[in-house]
């Protein structure tokens, strides 16, 4: 029951292999930490272990060597927690990575574990492993499309922060996993703790908003074609003008039924989502660095009115401009009321 400690700590195991990001790993761990300070008259509820996934004690992380404890594949007994973070190239080395001993040494990890999370493309792993098959699941926003494409059998939402599929948590983006164990810490210890470790660490209990509200939306688009490229950066470029499908199409001289098949199949999406993200993030980076009052933003950014901006900030980033600019606006900027 959350809120109820346990007689003797949870263990969170976070493991670590070459190339792994230590941002992945300090985040979380910090987490748990803080909730270890903010519940030490009452006892430590979490005890933290970096565990390796080789034989080394010395491991290659993105940033330098990284320290750690034995082979986390062999040591016995029980996990509540087990925590698998991304490296720079593990989107492309899942397979290799799960497989022959580590694949087993993995599984039997996760055997033993009462939850599983993966920080940001520490997905690929777990996707690699077949446990998402069936399941719910996110990663970092720029890895959701092929952690869609190579493993059809995963529904991935890439604008959520994290997700729980039954006992498998997956998180979005690097700082995402910050989010993800404060939510276990909640489920663990239940609200107050949660929010006063939150506190401690001067972060959102619960962040407002997907991982799209971070997300530049051309940087989305990966693979497309030459010529879409251009059409979309032109877009980008003029998000007042009319961005229609039949304009879009007469730009590239097809037929609006041609152009709007092969646009969707080629871009991952339908010209109309792709305007709509592409007057978001206009609004969006001059919410943070223009002092234009909202009905000018909106009227600059393509959309009719401010209302009809504020209805699709709460569709697509569920929080409205004026919450957006309040949060991310440049401390310089000040805001024009006529």
């Amino acid at each position: 029951m959350p809120g109820k400690q346990p007689a003797t700590p949870r263990r969170i195991v976070f493991l670590a292999y070459p190339g792994v990001v230590p941002l992945d790993l300090i985040g979380p761990w910090q987490v748990f930490q803080f909730a270890n300070r903010v519940c030490a008259a009452r006892g430590m509820p979490y005890t933290t272990q970096l565990r390796s996934m080789t034989r080394s004690r010395e491991i290659e992380a993105t940033t330098g060597p990284l320290f750690v404890e034995t082979d986390g594949c062999r040591h016995p007994g029980p996990i509540d927690t087990l925590v698998v973070p991304a490296t720079a190239t593990i989107v492309d080395d899942a397979p290799s990575i799960a497989s022959g001993r580590r694949r087993r040494a993995l599984l039997g990890l996760i055997g033993r574990s009462r939850r599983v999370v993966s920080i940001c493309t520490g997905a690929f792993l777990l996707a690699a492993t077949g446990i998402l098959e069936g399941r719910r699941a996110t990663t970092h926003w720029r890895g959701a499309g092929r952690l869609a494409s190579d493993y059809p059998g995963i529904r991935v939402e890439p604008d959520a922060i994290y997700i729980r599929d039954g006992n498998v948590y997956t998180s979005a983006g690097v700082t995402a996993g910050i989010d993800l164990a404060l939510a276990l810490v909640e489920e663990d210890l239940g609200p107050e703790i949660a929010t006063e470790t939150a506190r401690d660490l001067v972060v959102f209990v619960r962040r407002p908003g997907g991982q799209t509200q971070f997300s530049a939306a051309l940087a989305s688009q990966t693979g497309v074609s030459t010529s879409f490229d251009e059409l979309v950066a032109w877009a980008a470029e003029h998000p007042d003008h009319d961005l229609s499908v039949d304009a879009l199409a007469k730009r590239m001289n097809m037929s609006t039924r041609h152009f709007s098949r092969v646009f969707r199949d080629t871009v991952g999406q339908t010209p109309a989502a792709c305007v709509e993200r592409i007057r978001v993030d206009a609004a969006r980076q001059r919410l943070e660095q223009d002092n234009s009052a909202l009905e000018s933003i909106a009227s600059q950014s393509g959309f009719g009115s401010a209302d009809s901006m504020r209805r699709v900030f709460l569709r697509v980033l569920r929080v409205t401009p004026t919450e957006y600019r309040s949060r991310f606006r440049r401390q310089d900027a000040t805001v024009r009321v006529g």
